[in-house]
């Protein structure tokens, strides 16, 4: 943004639905109370209106737009307390600056209003558009603007008074007492001497209007004109930076964790050993005869490793070299400035200008945020000449240092691309839902073929190199209603940004197996929709023949981009990211994931190099969200060590972290010139909310891959995790809201629409990823994504048939136990029983309460032997080590298959669809009973803490409600009206729904 220009947040309040009633009477008088960035403003009251309409605009300045982004914008809903006897809270909304969108771009967002605390009673949502604009500020104004701050007068004079008593009297458990001193002091309240002196230009009427007494018959409407900001602009600055050093100075206490915008610096690299490196850094040289036009070059020697600089003539080389401290043999370092000469015979000579030597036990450390080390010139040694020198740094640092991402690193083979580390980014996806409604005026039967009596048509659209249809459909005579054909079909696609140009939609006729026309739909000027409060426009497009025909028709659609929906682009069982496509309706993070990549060990090599010996090539390639991180790659060893640390924003607890082994074969290619596959090494996984919070992980994890042979434990990679927290609160509430955004609830997509669009964004995601430079191989992304999940594998059904199994054991083990009491097995625990049955006959009412009250102290107990150590993919789990080698041939075999004759291929292939449906049917059948299983395992122990909470709360209330009115209560809950039902998941199914399953430990 220029330096003259000014950025303004524009707030639009649009309107509120199903507010509590609050004033007594079964209805609310509403206002809204925005603040941001220290600006305060408010609306108009909407008296006793449980839906008001405001449509009003506000205006805030924005004074640091570099920190917008964790600027909060908080919006509450009060009822006005000229209603009632005080103004009472009916809920809040908080918008972080980062979902803010500039101009253009603004769509109505309906956001729930929250809780103030736990015991608040609060409904309903607010409709909103918030939105900035960069203005250009002219020369004058600015001036004036300047002036005007130096010369205002003092803050404390102008400051509006904060409404101190609308906090107090929210309080749920205020006295009678109290609220007769609140009208004593309603009809007492005088302004202040201060608020007399105040000028009339800084609060025109506000202050008055706010004191007024209550009245007994109110207007329809009372403009209440927004406070106006009066603090200094440069006190408010210097307000801004205390409050930003203070959440520097708290760390990790602050309450937006932001993996890019935070100062982690000084902790950076916490989770990994630091590994010292010798740095380098060549700048220039200076001859002594410096109107010598030769090329010149320095040579770095360190025992047998020796490097040299690009050649210049007149400009610095102003290159690193990072060389690995452990892997040098020798304790000296050796500089020489080298220059070469072109002879009248085309022969090329190299002529020493001089070395320069260090000694590597003398070279300086430097460790940041320490500045770096400023070069220095040094007089270069030679019998020869004299007055040449060179300008270098030479230091030792880890790989901490901000100069090690651009280094010549002797780890990694030096300046490849394909070796260095990386952070990849996925493509932002959306929904594109293009309704086709009907056609009209179509000319069928063009030229000289003759017209078909009922054709019949369909419309085909494609975008990219996805291809949709919709249903035939036949057209009648001319007089009949049936002449302009109608569909009212929805045909959803999956669009990236950048955006294809064009949307294509064309209406084919089956009859002539030709095409009646084509239309173009811009892609980039869609529409863009976050809810379905409101249906987008449709729009007629003209259809367009050949050259002959440049009208063919017209054809009625309804296109938009649908923000509201995640679009799934990797397996629903390891799924890291749930937020819906609008950045309106990002939520803030609620937590940090860091992980550190230490080290790998006992690596198989996986390829020969120069045809003698195995070698391999490693690297790791971390997913989650779309980020994507690709360390570094080591070249020519079984144990390498990178030592490299990533971190993420967390928006949901109940995601995986994927982390992938690779063997690099891209940075050499073959004779045809094209790049080597990289070489799968072994997979983990890891579930968030299996991890304690502000809690250091560091294990190590057996890497294995399945190959056409079976099963091979490829070695073994360590890795430190860390999920932290700030607040218990949000990350708890999450476990009560629902998994996927709002939409896939209220417009739900079909079990196979979602498989096609599934595998149609990672198609997307993959060659988007492809064509990153250097790109991120598709064999990588395919087998991060887990994109052959849907293939039928003998021995993923297998696997899932035994976790079925593994589940019903439990309920086998229960008859067993039953049918031991009925015969008598063990008296002492058949008598129990029957004193535990009259028991319940006389007192039914403590059933519900003991079984809970046993649960409680079940799950106390057993928290105890819960697993410390995060899961993993089990090999046993997976079935890799007892398959054959036929049914391994089976899952590896493609489509077609080529196993067998064409008959075979036809009955094999129908065999093999229909099997992959059937294998996960039982895998979704499977996870539930891992779910409920996993609750009292503690496999997840913030979910199992809350049920643990809550069968204690649960004993208790149970003890005081009679058992017959809960029974009476639960079936005319569960009887109640439709019109009482929300259509969101309830919160036990989507608490149940959370908890972890085996799913994401099958390989």
């Amino acid at each position: 943004m220029a330096e003259n220009s000014v950025r303004k947040l524009l707030v639009e309040i649009c309107n509120a639905k199903n507010l509590m009633p609050k004033d007594g009477q079964g209805t609310a008088s509403a206002y809204a109370m925005m603040d941001f960035d220290g600006q305060r403003r408010r609306t108009k009251t909407k008296f006793r209106d449980l839906n008001p309409q405001w449509d009003e605009k506000f205006e805030f300045i924005v004074h640091d737009t570099a920190s917008m982004a964790s600027e909060i914008l908080e919006i509450n809903l009060y009822n006005d307390k000229k209603t009632g006897k005080r103004s009472t809270f009916l809920g809040k909304v908080k918008l972080s600056g980062s979902t803010f969108v500039k101009s253009g771009s603004e769509a109505l967002v309906y956001y729930p209003l929250e809780k103030r605390s736990v015991f608040s009673q609060i409904k309903g949502e607010i409709g909103l558009k918030v939105y900035y604009i960069d203005e250009d500020l002219p020369a004058k104004e600015a001036a004036a603007d300047e002036k005007e701050a130096e010369t205002a007068p003092p803050a404390e004079a102008t400051e509006e008074k904060p409404l101190e008593n609308a906090k107090e009297e929210e309080k749920k458990d205020e006295t009678k007492a109290e609220d007769k001193k609140e009208e004593e002091k309603k009809e007492d309240n005088k302004p202040s001497p201060k608020e007399e002196e105040k000028p009339k230009t800084a609060q025109p009427d506000n202050s008055k209007t706010e004191e007024a007494p209550a009245v007994t018959a109110p207007p329809a409407e009372v403009d209440n004109p927004p406070v106006a900001h009066t603090e200094k602009p440069k006190q408010q600055l210097e307000k801004k930076q205390d409050k930003i050093q203070t959440s520097l100075d708290l760390g990790i206490k602050d309450f937006d964790l932001r993996s890019l915008s935070s100062n982690r610096g000084r902790s950076a690299y916490d989770l990994v050993d630091r590994m010292p490196f010798l740095y380098v850094r060549m700048v220039k040289a200076k001859r002594a005869s410096p109107d010598s036009g030769s090329p010149i070059y320095a040579k770095l020697v360190i025992g047998t490793h020796s490097i040299k600089t690009k050649n210049q003539a007149d400009k610095d080389w102003d290159q690193v070299f990072a060389f690995d401290k452990e892997g040098l043999n020798s304790t000296s370092l050796e500089v020489s400035v080298w220059t070469e000469e072109k002879k009248e015979d085309d022969q090329i000579t190299e002529s020493c200008l001089g070395t320069v030597s260090f000694d590597l036990q003398e070279v300086p450390k430097r460790v940041p945020p320490d500045s770096p080390l400023a070069p220095q010139w040094y007089t270069l040694e030679s019998e020869k000449s004299t007055g040449n020198d060179v300008m270098l740094a030479v230091w030792i640092g880890t790989q901490a240092d901000e100069a090690f991402q651009e280094a010549w690193q002797s780890d990694s083979g030096g300046l490849i691309p394909e070796t260095r580390a990386k952070v990849y980014l996925s493509p932002k996806l959306w929904y594109l839902r293009l309704t086709v409604i009907q056609t009209q005026d179509l000319q069928l039967g063009a030229g000289s073929e003759p017209k078909v009596r009922n054709p019949d048509l369909y419309v085909k659209a494609q975008l990219g190199a996805q291809v949709f249809k919709t249903s035939r459909t036949s057209v009648g005579s001319s007089s009949s209603s049936s002449a302009n054909p109608t569909w009212n079909e929805d045909l959803v696609f999956v669009a990236a940004e950048p955006f294809e140009p064009f949307l294509v939609v064309t209406v084919e006729d089956v009859s002539n197996s030709q095409s009646v026309g084509h239309a173009k739909v811009h892609v980039p000027s869609i529409e863009r929709r976050t809810d379905d409060q409101a249906e987008s426009k449709s729009r007629w497009f003209n259809l367009v023949g050949d050259e002959n025909r440049p009208y063919t028709g017209r054809i009625h659609m309804r296109v938009c981009l649908e923000g509201g929906y995640h679009v799934l682009d990797e397996a629903a069982h390891v799924t890291s990211d749930v937020r819906a496509s609008a950045k309106q309706l990002a939520k803030a993070p609620i937590g940090l994931l860091e992980v550190g990549i230490r080290g790998a060990s006992n690596l198989l090599p996986v390829k020969t190099k120069d045809g003698t010996r195995g070698t391999t090539d490693a690297y790791v390639v971390a997913k989650y969200g779309p980020k994507w991180v690709r360390t570094r790659t080591i070249l020519d060893r079984f144990n390498p060590r990178w030592n490299e640390q990533y971190t993420w924003d967390v928006y949901d607890p109940c995601t995986v972290l994927t982390i992938g082994v690779f063997d690099n074969g891209r940075y050499k290619h073959d004779e045809a010139g094209k790049p080597n596959r990289d070489i799968r090494i072994g997979k983990i996984r890891v579930r968030l909310s299996t991890l304690e919070t502000n809690r250091v992980y560091m294990n190590s994890y057996s890497l294995t891959v399945l190959l056409p042979g079976g099963a091979k434990k490829m070695g073994e990679i360590e890795i430190a995790v860390r999920f932290s927290c700030s607040s218990w609160l949000s990350l708890i509430q999450a476990y009560s809201s629902p998994i996927l955004p709002r939409m896939h609830y209220v417009r739900p997509l079909g079990p196979a629409q979602q498989d096609i669009l599934r595998h149609t964004a990672m198609r997307i995601v993959t060659a988007r990823l492809a064509r990153s430079e250097p790109p991120l191989g598709q064999e990588v992304v395919q087998f991060m994504l887990d994109s052959d999940t849907h293939v039928w594998s003998m021995r993923r059904s297998k696997a899932n048939w035994f976790r079925v199994v593994g589940c019903l054991s439990r309920a086998a083990l229960l008859a067993r136990w039953l049918d031991g009491i009925r015969t008598w097995i063990h008296p002492p625990t058949t008598i129990l029983v029957h004193v535990l049955l009259v028991a319940i006959v006389l007192c039914p009412h403590l059933v519900l309460p003991t079984v809970f009250m046993y649960a409680f102290l079940i799950l106390v107990l057993r928290s105890r032997y819960r697993q410390r150590v995060p899961h993993n993919m089990d090999p046993r789990l997976s079935f890799v080590d007892a398959m054959s080698l036929d049914e391994l041939d089976e899952e590896f075999d493609g489509f077609p298959t080529t196993r067998s004759t064409e008959q075979v291929r036809i009955r094999y292939d129908r065999l093999r669809a229909l099997a992959g449906r059937a294998q996960v049917l039982l895998g979704d059948v499977a996870a539930q009973g891992e779910r409920l299983e996993a609750l009292f395992n503690w496999r997840d122990p913030r979910a199992t803490g809350i049920f643990v909470v809550f069968c204690l709360m649960a004993s208790l209330v149970f003890y005081a409600v009679p058992f017959k009115a809960f029974v009476l209560g639960s079936g005319f809950y569960y009887l109640r009206h439709p019109r009482f039902r929300d259509d969101m998941p309830s919160v036990p199914l989507n608490f149940f729904r959370r908890l972890p399953s085996f799913s994401d430990q099958i390989m």
